[in-house]
């Protein structure tokens, strides 16, 4: 599908966040709905029974302060809730606990790093606590409710429409993501709708400095579905506007089997939604010195970890398979304290272990890595074979010179040895005419004379060791 030049797509991002907290947000009931029964992990304040007052969750807030470091964001020292008064089906009480007026999360921004090395900037408008609605399942004339998920908490992160393709849109998704669970404030389990995105996208002419009508597409919970949904709504506006028809704004669905987005409603007016304060529910006031406190607990954000990862001169796609394993970011950090050449090293060996479809979340003892990588460092053993090494970590317990004895990779860096290799190779009348090239000039033959000892000694001999021995042969 190709991409039109006459027409420019901006987008902005809003991302439901679920809470890592044991309870719901205004209830005790089990925030953990995976794999329960419908309507069990609930309890009287979820049902809305007449009586029940709402207690707001502690560490919900903690997690909400957190996440506002993670952001880049102030913490607004007084917050309130308001109720959302439009009809919600899935809420028992029939509306929904959001913040209208007064966000938690003030302005902040994200540093997005792109595939090819370079960044982008997206601003944050806010962050807001509010609950999540329960499930409606349709079954013809009639619909089910599940409330195992009314109540849960979640942060509601609202992007500035600073986002112009599906591949920055893909990349602020997935960095957002790794916001979140480095900082802790998310479980991050995509697949049960830890984190659903919603892709808001408009296109104008290039040039225009006026925003175009824009469609909502609801409930994207995979970084490729992101991309994958911005790119086809960018084609089907620009298809309706060749076409000289109107794009309406409203909410669509998308189905990633057929890679299409559906119309769903036409998009609520700012009247509809009718938002009063809530009064069962007091202010959230915060000082400077408690925000400071909770976002202590924050765990290592990902810059941190690419600041350190700089002097290893990894190029991106290696910062990125270890950045996409939140343990393999720790791991390659508190390396790097230990030995930074070894740091380096595992960080390839993680990245070929991820493209290799190997087990790239099997981190091996720290110990065992610093050995293998020293073994290297002596020309004990092959690059090449040190991957080997790697990857059967996760299966033998054993050391690597053990492991590397066993499966005979260890080279053969004795002097002798190798030159009787290199001296076989010189008297072999196959290598004859790569020895006249070479004495004429022509240094790339001697990469022939190279692999002929190589293979000769099954792959065993040190590299540098048989160029060195071969050069110095030739000049006799």
């Amino acid at each position: 599908m190709g991409v039109s030049t006459e027409y420019e797509m901006t987008i902005g991002i809003e991302c439901h966040v679920q809470l890592a907290t044991k309870t719901k947000l205004f209830s005790g009931s089990d925030n953990n709905a995976v794999d329960k029964s419908p309507n069990q992990a609930t309890g009287p304040i979820d049902f809305g029974l007449p009586g029940m007052l709402p207690v707001l969750n502690k560490r919900a807030v903690e997690l909400a302060v957190i996440a506002g470091k993670a952001l880049n964001a102030e913490i607004a020292p007084v917050s309130r809730f308001d109720r959302k008064h439009y009809f919600y089906p899935d809420l028992p009480k029939g509306y929904q606990i959001s913040q209208m007026y007064q966000p938690i999360i003030l302005a902040g921004y994200v540093d997005v790093p792109m595939p090819d090395g370079s960044s982008f900037t997206v601003r944050i408008h806010h962050a807001h606590l509010e609950e999540d609605a329960g499930k409606l399942t349709h079954h013809g004339t009639y619909s089910l409710v599940d409330l195992n998920r009314a109540g849960t908490p979640l942060i509601e992160v609202v992007s500035e429409p600073d986002i112009h393709s599906p591949a920055q849109a893909k990349a602020f998704a997935s960095e957002l993501y790794r916001l979140m669970t480095y900082a802790g404030v998310t479980y991050g389990d995509l697949y049960n709708g830890n984190m659903r995105f919603d892709v808001n996208l408009s296109i104008a002419p290039k040039g225009s400095d006026v925003l175009g009508t824009r469609a909502e597409v609801k409930n994207l919970n995979s970084f490729r579905s992101v991309e994958r949904a911005a790119e086809y709504e960018f084609h089907r506006q620009v298809g309706l506007l060749e076409k000289g028809e109107t794009i309406v704004q409203e909410t669509r669905g998308w189905d990633d089997a057929t890679g299409k987005t559906s119309s769903q409603r036409s998009k609520e007016d700012a009247q509809d939604y009718r938002y009063m304060p809530d009064p069962d529910i007091p202010p959230i006031v915060l000082t400077s010195e408690e925000v400071e406190r909770i976002q202590a607990e924050s765990g290592i954000l990902p810059q941190v970890y690419r600041d350190a990862f700089k002097p290893l001169g990894f190029d991106p796609t290696v910062i990125d398979a270890i950045m996409a394993n939140q343990a393999a970011a720790a791991y390659i950090y508190s390396l790097i304290e230990k030995d930074s050449i070894a740091a380096k090293r595992a960080g390839y060996w993680i990245q070929l272990a991820s493209s290799d479809s190997q087990d790239s979340q099997y981190l091996p003892e720290i110990d065992r890595v610093v050995a293998l990588s020293d073994m290297v460092e002596r020309a004990e053993i092959s690059a090449t074979a040190a991957k080997d090494v790697w990857f059967a970590f996760s299966s033998d317990d054993r050391s690597p010179r053990e492991i590397a004895e066993a499966k005979n990779l260890l080279q053969v860096s004795d002097e002798s040895a190798v030159q009787d290799f290199v001296d076989a190779v010189l008297a072999d009348p196959a290598s004859a005419q790569s020895i006249q090239d070479i004495k004429a000039g022509q240094e790339k033959a001697i990469g022939y004379l190279v692999g002929q000892v190589m293979k000769k000694s099954q792959g065993k001999a040190n590299p540098a060791l048989v160029q060195k021995l071969m050069r110095s042969r030739l000049e006799q």
